[in-house]
């Protein structure tokens, strides 16, 4: 999935979300609808994103959503309860499971990953 695809392209040129992340070293899965992508992470950077092909292959933890969703999260000026990842997991918009200790350790970090799709 193409939108998914480009998160690694805007997280890796973007410095400041680099800096933010340079301890970070994790994969984690996104959900879109009924893909789950493998997200890893080396020092703050994107390293690879691949669809995931078994049920085994996994991430630390999981955060989920339909791609309606994530395309209004990742407008210009997304409207009320789409603007962060809090405030859609209050509205049940996403979810997140596993491991969530390094999500928590790193929130801001995670936070700019995914809104870094956001149209400029």
């Amino acid at each position: 999935m193409k939108i998914i695809e480009n998160l690694k392209k805007h997280v890796n040129k973007d410095s400041q979300i680099i800096s933010r992340g340079k301890w970070v070293n994790v994969k984690f899965v996104l959900n879109v609808d009924a893909s789950d992508f493998i997200i890893d992470i080396k020092n703050g950077r994107i390293n690879s994103i691949q669809l995931r092909k078994v049920d085994t292959e996994s991430g630390e933890f999981k955060i989920s959503s339909s791609l309606n969703n994530w395309k209004k999260h990742w407008l210009k000026i997304p409207p009320r309860d789409y603007h962060d990842l809090f405030a859609m997991l209050s509205k049940k918009l996403i979810k997140i499971d596993g491991n969530i200790i390094s999500f928590m350790q790193n929130l801001q970090y995670f936070k700019d990953l995914i809104a870094s799709n956001r149209s400029k």
